[in-house]
């Protein structure tokens, strides 16, 4: 299993040792073109959670290859470089110009527009171009998460990242919106159940690696997510209070594991798919 942050929520340039403790480095998603991002206010907390309208705010495409790129190289920390795109052929420019490293499509942003290809034209298009990994990052609000999957591996996907943040709203105390864009990506800990459920209804849908994320705060939620079939876990809204956190869930999965049963905790991978299964039948 690898130990991986949510595209967004770390800066390995300056938190370096952060980034170091991961088992590979998630990069902001980079975009063809320089953006500023939404206006302000583009953070609001909630009770149980953060929501987040940042809007892809990025240096663009060639500062990231000229300049960002070569400085997270040599931090020497496996790099997957997450690729946004308000088009299929945008996607795939930059996905060919990547070399050696993971590419993580980022298919489901809340706060920006869409693409108008399919998450699996999008594959496709990126398929064509490179030879690197290629990841699609996807949306939890697909009513059938397996023909999602089942679509973006038939493109070409090697794997699939999930869950990305579910839209939502904070009002303050004049009830107007928190954040200037009006709605967020929200993220943190009540996120969980709709990853969980995700992951379990991907990994019932294909065999491809599953990074799962949302809600990651601890060890047990990173076995229950491996419970339901990721391969991988990415810690996101976490990182933001708590830089130690990579350690910390390395730590606490062995011990959750062993509570939980098992020797370690590749054993426990797709139990709760197993359960599942048996209850259909």
């Amino acid at each position: 299993m690898l130990l991986l942050n949510a595209s967004g929520c770390l800066d390995a340039l300056t938190a370096p040792d952060v980034a170091s403790s991961l088992d590979a480095f998630v990069t902001k998603t980079v975009t063809p073109e320089p953006r500023k991002g939404n206006p302000p206010v583009r953070i609001a907390e909630t009770d149980f959670g953060m929501l987040n309208a940042i809007g892809l705010a990025n240096p663009g495409r060639e500062v990231f290859l000229a300049e960002t790129l070569p400085q997270l190289r040599a931090l020497d920390v496996p790099l997957w470089v997450s690729v946004g795109g308000f088009a299929a052929h945008e996607y795939a420019e930059t996905c060919a110009r990547l070399d050696n490293v993971t590419i993580e499509l980022n298919l489901s942003c809340p706060n920006v527009d869409e693409a108008p290809e399919s998450a699996a034209e999008i594959v496709a298009a990126c398929r064509e171009v490179t030879a690197n990994p290629l990841y699609a990052k996807v949306s939890p609000h697909s009513w059938d998460m397996g023909e999602t999957v089942r679509a973006i591996e038939a493109a070409g996907a090697d794997g699939v990242s999930m869950i990305n943040t579910l839209r939502g709203v904070a009002l303050d105390s004049r009830l107007h919106p928190k954040l200037a864009r009006g709605t967020g990506g929200y993220s943190g800990p009540a996120l969980r159940p709709v990853a969980l459920a995700a992951v379990l209804a991907a990994r019932r849908a294909t065999e491809l690696p599953i990074v799962g994320m949302g809600g990651v705060c601890n060890g047990r939620d990173a076995l229950e997510l491996i419970a339901c079939g990721a391969t991988h876990v990415a810690l996101g809204t976490v990182l933001f209070s708590d830089p130690d956190a990579p350690a910390r869930v390395r730590d606490e999965l062995d011990s959750e594991a062993t509570r939980a049963g098992f020797d370690r905790a590749a054993d426990a991978f797709g139990v709760a798919v197993d359960g599942v299964a048996r209850l259909a039948n």
